[in-house]
């Protein structure tokens, strides 16, 4: 139902009453159409039912666990419930969860991360809440998986739309073992503003009150220890329309011609529709429509209405509305007005004086009289032109307009004043990109008139409101001076500077030229490509007012964290040339490559990206580094190597020739590995002994041929376990929380030893439960820490290497101290004379079930060096020397067999000025009066 102009609809219907609304609003004068209203419905419906399947993977790889959104409507939130709720899956740099996709993304998966994944799905306009069916995660048991370089699973589009003062979330999340660090960066290198946010561990970029010129590619990078991955996206800068131009109403008489143009700007660039009393206009016969103008010829009264002009893009629509009325009159509405006092220069050649046409239908004969002179020096359109003006031409003048309906005059006082002469006017300059100039415009005037100014820029007026970030008026009442900041290359052109008042107005301009850096090379093209090299020409952008000097080139692969400058033929290429070679390129890799201008100004844009190609492929030119290995079981040869980047393998069918053999021996062994990505070979043989000495050397090949090899490296073969166990090992309570284990070496073991392992464990039926403290070199005692107090302990001690622990010796026990006293040092007291500091607190008495107090230990810091000074006493009070130009915190513990005990509160002494020293020895001066008062 209608109330007003409101429209109240009750009981809503989802699938009824969705969808666009209108108000047409009608009166005898026309019809116009209000601003579009869109109704839609949240809603959030269910999740399947069904169960969904265990997700199984292994303990170091990543994983992601889809949420998938059931259907909805309105803006929805994410998080996920780990095993059962609320317990919600915290995020971290190992953890996220997109509100984008919904989707949990785990980096890197540790053991604790085994369980039940429920999506919770939040609405957040109906407030509703739907759960997902849990999703299993399960480890698999063949193994960790090894390290890898970062896989972006979740990144923002290859272009993203962005409407003016919107809040912009860019994602993005990497897997990878070790888990990825994120970064971003402009492409442009353009640092970010202060306004822009990171959160969640970089995951999220945030981009409030997006503007124009945060538009451009932003690069998430993702990087490990393993290598970097990245993604790019470029962000788009879109408006709803807005108004530059409008009409107003208008009055004109039968058989006249209109003409309307309306003007709006948005991006993308809108287009215009016209509607008459809420119809649309079709563009046929008298009515012309073209872009935002209209054009009716022969004016009749059936062209009487509101009429409306529409400017619409694909984020808006907007209206603007006026009111045509079309006059035939029999008769005056009113005495036609011109200024009761008109004003004009004494030097004006010619006068024209005009008044107001008064609004007849059909055209009044117009007459001038000035006093009783009739004037004859008429216009057609009764305007009286009054030549060779002097000062005695000022007066009172009447404007007498006759029709067949009546008469009507018009009278007013006509004033010659001073001529207005510009005395500093603009003149053309030269300026550079980024700085800033005042364009003078100053006049002499009578003192009499107003003097306004005004500028324009090639052809158009300049808004000082929307361009007050460069255009700035600067003087006083006859100086209209323009500022111009921050100087860019679309500033240069014409400038008119605009003087008006009252009598006449007089115009002055300059040409500004801006230099700036040169505008991006175009038509890159890749002439011709080797497996090193590849020529490319050009063609030059503008020079901005700035001769080229030279250019440089950049290039790009998937294997490289954006634009990188190349080596060339010639090595530096000057503004004149527009080809060159590149040189020192990987073969068979993808390139793209870009040239940037240079000039005195500074070095430009870079030029659009040339189509990529491919280098050619060669033999390998790199070895693999870092060859090594060693360790494995009995009878092996574990051979390890860096791998051979994908960008140096050259071409297809990459792998490696691993060659080995014995210390001594002159006949290599070779095994050959098909696959890029291994890193490890692994030769047994039963007649291999142990911890013997090879030589090793790793190699590549592909399909072109075979490429160099290592360096050689020493690799020893596996090693077996020690064979023989420490002997006479005997172990010693120090205090409630540590044990000192000593043991004999091994005996000659035909073994390498690396060091001793101690065992530990509190229940001898349960040996298993145990604690282990390692120890590398030729040790023969160690401190076992953090043990209870006054338990038993078995401990028992072996010898270990690259193999593993050989066996243990006959275990030993012991039972440690009893724990030193809980309660700590009660009633301190403190006083402070001079330098002199004492100290007094109460004993403290043992439990039965803690160690007997032996003495105190008194701990002070001082606050200018922070090194701690101890006193160890065996009785309850001790005398400090203290810097009184320095700030101190004492702490009071009990010392027992079990260790230190609890420490008192903390006690600070605060550093006593001169002033109060000086004040405390002139009171000990005073008499002992005035001492006991």
């Amino acid at each position: 139902r209608l109330s007003g102009g409101n429209l109240i609809i009750t009981g809503l219907d989802r699938d009824q009453d969705s969808g666009v609304y209108q108000c047409t609003a009608s009166n005898s004068q026309g019809t116009i159409l209000s601003q579009r209203a869109t109704l839609q419905f949240a809603y959030l419906e269910n999740f399947k039912t069904q169960t969904r399947s265990a997700v199984n993977v292994r303990e170091g790889q990543g994983v992601v666990l889809l949420c998938g959104t059931p259907l909805h409507s309105g803006e929805l939130t994410f998080t996920w419930v780990f095993s059962e709720y609320p317990h919600f899956v915290q995020q971290d740099s190992r953890r996220f969860v997109s509100q984008e996709t919904g989707n949990l993304y785990i980096a890197k998966v540790e053991p604790s991360d085994v369980g039940n994944y429920t999506c919770v799905v939040n609405n957040t306009i109906t407030k509703e809440r739907v759960f997902s069916s849990p999703t299993p995660l399960v480890l698999r048991n063949d193994g960790a998986m090894g390290e890898y370089e970062p896989k972006i699973e979740l990144h923002f589009p290859d272009t993203i739309p962005a409407a003016k003062g919107s809040t912009l979330k860019l994602e993005c999340f990497a897997l990878g073992n070790p888990v990825p660090k994120i970064s971003w960066r402009r492409t442009s290198d353009i640092s970010f503003p202060n306004k822009v946010k990171l959160k969640n561990s970089n995951a999220i970029l945030e981009i409030p009150s997006f503007q124009q010129e945060d538009t451009g590619t932003y690069e998430c990078i993702a990087e490990n220890s393993r290598g970097k991955n990245a993604a790019r996206g470029r962000l788009s800068f879109h408006a709803t329309p807005h108004w530059l131009q409008t009409m107003t109403d208008t009055s004109l008489s039968i058989e006249e011609n209109l003409f309307w143009e309306c003007k709006a700007n948005g991006k993308p660039k809108p287009s215009y529709s016209w509607l008459k009393n809420g119809e649309t206009l079709i563009s046929e016969g008298r009515v012309q429509i073209e872009n935002g103008a209209l054009s009716i010829s022969s004016l009749n009264l059936s062209d009487c209405g509101m009429y409306q002009c529409v400017a619409e893009n694909k984020h808006g629509i907007i209206y603007s509305s006026t009111e045509l009325m079309v006059l035939a009159q029999d008769k005056w509405p009113g005495r036609s007005q011109w200024k009761q006092t008109a004003l004009f220069s004494e030097d004006q050649i010619c006068l024209y004086l005009t008044a107001s046409r008064p609004h007849a239908s059909p055209r009044a004969i117009s007459l001038w009289k000035r006093g009783t002179e009739i004037l004859i020096s008429l216009f057609p359109n009764g305007t009286l032109k009054i030549a060779n003006v002097t000062k005695r031409d000022g007066g009172s003048y009447t404007c007498i307009a006759k029709n067949q309906f009546g008469t009507a005059s018009t009278t007013g006082r006509l004033i010659i004043t001073e001529p207005m002469r510009i005395r500093q006017g603009p003149s053309s300059t030269e300026i550079t990109v980024g700085e800033s100039i005042v364009l003078p415009c100053q006049v002499t005037a009578d003192p009499a008139l107003d003097v306004a100014f005004f500028w324009a820029f090639n052809g158009q007026p300049i808004d000082f409101h929307q361009d007050a970030d460069h255009f700035e008026r600067v003087g006083g009442s006859f100086s209209g001076d323009l500022m111009i900041r921050n100087i860019q290359l679309n500033h240069g052109g014409k400038y008119i500077c605009l003087i008006d008042t009252d009598v006449e107005s007089l115009s002055a301009d300059a040409i500004l030229v801006v230099k700036g850096p040169p505008s991006p090379p175009d038509l890159v093209v890749v002439e011709e490509v080797t497996d090193s090299t590849a020529q490319l020409s050009w063609s030059p952008g503008q020079d901005n007012g700035s001769p080229i000097t030279g250019y440089v080139i950049q290039a790009r692969t998937p294997f490289t964290v954006g634009w990188q400058a190349v080596d060339t033929v010639p090595e530096a290429i000057n503004g004149n040339t527009l080809t060159a070679t590149v040189v020192g390129l990987n073969a068979w890799v993808e390139y793209e490559f870009r040239v940037l201008a240079s000039n005195s100004v500074g070095m430009g844009e870079p030029s659009p990206p040339s189509t990529k190609i491919r280098t050619e492929d060669a033999m390998p030119d790199t070895a693999p580094t870092d060859v090594g290995g060693g360790g494995g079981t009995k009878s092996e040869l574990v051979i390890t190597w860096e791998p051979v980047p994908e960008e140096l393998q050259n071409a297809e069918g990459f792998g490696y020739i691993i060659a080995f053999r014995s210390v001594g021996l002159v006949t290599w062994t070779r095994a050959v590995i098909s696959s890029p990505s291994v890193t490890r070979y692994v030769f047994r043989n039963d007649t291999i002994p142990p911890f013997s000495p090879f030589n090793v050397k790793v190699g590549a090949f592909n399909n072109r041929g075979e490429g160099p090899f290592s360096s050689i490296a020493t690799v020893f073969s596996a090693e077996e376990v020690p064979s023989v166990a420490p002997e006479r090992v005997s172990a010693k309570s120090l205090s409630a929380a540590d044990i000192e284990v000593t043991w004999e070496p091994t005996a000659s073991t035909p073994e390498r030893v690396l060091g001793y392992e101690v065992v530990y464990w509190e229940d001898d039926t349960k040996p298993d439960t145990v604690g282990k403290v390692r120890i590398t070199g030729n040790y023969t005692a160690v401190n076992v820490s953090g043990l209870q107090g006054n338990t038993q302990y078995y401990l028992a001690v072996c010898a270990f290497n690259t193999a593993g622990t050989g066996p243990q010796s006959v275990p030993v026990n012991v039972t440690t101290k009893k724990p030193p006293p809980g309660q700590p040092p009660q009633n301190v007291e403190w006083n402070l004379i001079g330098s002199q500091l004492v100290l007094q607190w109460d004993p403290v008495i043992a439990l039965e079930t803690e160690s007997e107090v032996t003495g105190y230990i008194v701990l002070y810091r001082r606050h200018r060096n922070n090194d701690m000074y101890s006193i160890i006493t065996n009785k309850t009070s001790v005398e400090l020397t203290l810097n009184l130009n320095d700030n101190y915190v004492i702490q009071i513990k009990t010392l027992s067999e079990g260790g230190l005990g609890e420490g008192s509160e903390p006690i600070h002494i605060h550093q006593l000025s001169k002033s109060v020293i000086s004040c405390c020895r002139l009171l000990f001066c005073l008499s002992p009066a005035l001492m006991s008062s």
